[in-house]
């Protein structure tokens, strides 16, 4: 822990010395850099800020756990203040009066297990990342096979990320009663892995269907198939960090923010895809792509929830996207109290009863613990995708 600076605490000083004192930290600290709010203390109008982080040069440090920085997360969640007792105290009695709670979550809560979002300043945009479309992918054979090619990583990286706080303090509240249903715009399943099955909007990464039939497989199966198709391209993914010459046989190179990039004269030729087993028709993952519709059961569940509660609370989505915006207006214009939890502005902003800035997985657990719902963490092992 690193005692900084003491200055003259005016706000719009306070934050300008905030940015600053951060910018210098990372000249020599490997962490994200954060305050201590533990550790912040004003004297008059004088102020002294702790700040946390692991050190380039020095062999131990002294930081409180529980304001520490995982080294998982540093990378993809945004930067936030400090969490204050005031919003603690809000969220509380904003479950605490409900009585049909419905909760919405976003990418919000699974960049703080090291999966990274679209929107946020460390989002996939941010790198230059474009996603495919559905039209894209159904129309074109090249496309389809990009983007397998792409995504090969992807089920490794989904696979070894785990719950955070914030998804198992969502399963506590449902195992005490205390949520109507949970809706979720993520892809990832790290809720079932915490014990929730919620109405997943987009989709699973974990589930690959026939756009013809129908017919699903696990992703691991469609993965193994992949595999065995083509067994010299699948040996160089896998040792992409250890053998660079072996990568640029295969035309593969990892990117710094962990995407692969793929020569288009490799994916576009000498790529074999699996096809479905029952009409040998192509296969999708069964995500909602850009431009596709979310079914319409998950529409009419999602919808008659958003229609008969009492509270609508969003955790960590911008509220970006169509749907998820309109469930909180028509949960607004039906009666229902409704609140957000989201790093930075949301479309929803301006009409929402309660609006808080803070991260879910640290203000969730503060919160359990005033309703007195045990915070209980699952064993991950048993809960498989």
């Amino acid at each position: 822990m690193f005692r900084i600076v003491k200055f003259r605490a005016h706000p719009m000083a306070m934050q300008t010395s905030l940015n600053n004192a951060r910018k210098v930290l990372a000249c020599f600290m490997t962490d994200a850099v954060r305050t201590a709010s533990k550790y912040k203390t004003f004297r008059g109008e004088a102020t002294s800020l702790f700040f946390l982080g692991s050190a380039k040069y020095a062999h131990t440090m002294s930081a409180p756990e529980s304001t520490s920085v995982s080294l998982k997360d540093r990378n993809v969640v945004p930067d936030s203040e400090p969490l204050r007792i005031e919003d603690v105290n809000l969220l509380h009695d904003f479950i605490d009066k409900s009585k049909k709670l419905v909760v919405l979550t976003g990418a919000g809560i699974s960049t703080e297990c090291g999966i990274p979002d679209y929107r946020s300043p460390n989002g996939a945009y941010s790198t230059g990342f474009r996603p495919i479309t559905h039209q894209e992918f159904i129309c074109s054979s090249s496309a389809r096979r990009r983007y397998w090619a792409r995504n090969y990583p992807v089920l490794k990286k989904f696979k070894e990320a785990v719950p955070g706080p914030a998804h198992t303090a969502l399963a506590s509240l449902e195992k005490a009663n205390r949520i109507s249903l949970m809706i979720t715009q993520n892809i990832d399943r790290l809720h079932h892995r915490a014990g929730s099955s919620p109405v997943e909007l987009h989709g699973t990464v974990h589930i690959v269907t026939c756009l013809y039939c129908g017919f699903s497989i696990s992703r691991e199966s469609f993965q193994d198939q992949l595999n065995s198709l083509n067994p010299k391209w699948a040996a160089a993914l896998e040792s992409l960090a250890y053998d660079s010459n072996l990568n640029e046989c295969f035309g593969i190179k990892q990117r710094p923010d962990g995407d692969i990039e793929i020569d288009e004269n490799f994916w576009e030729d000498k790529l074999h895809i699996p096809t479905c087993s029952i009409c040998n028709n192509a296969l999708k993952p069964d995500v909602v792509f850009f431009g596709d519709n979310i079914p319409t059961s998950r529409i009419n569940m999602a919808v008659e929830a958003a229609e008969g509660c009492d509270a609508f609370l969003v955790l960590g989505s911008s509220l970006t996207t169509m749907f998820p915006f309109e469930l909180v207006r028509i949960a607004r214009e039906a009666g229902a109290a409704t609140a957000i939890i989201n790093i930075g502005e949301t479309e929803a902003d301006k009409f929402v009863d309660l609006k808080i800035d803070a991260r879910v997985g640290e203000i969730l657990p503060r919160v359990l613990e005033r309703l007195g719902v045990p915070d209980d963490i699952c064993d991950l092992e048993q809960n498989k995708c």
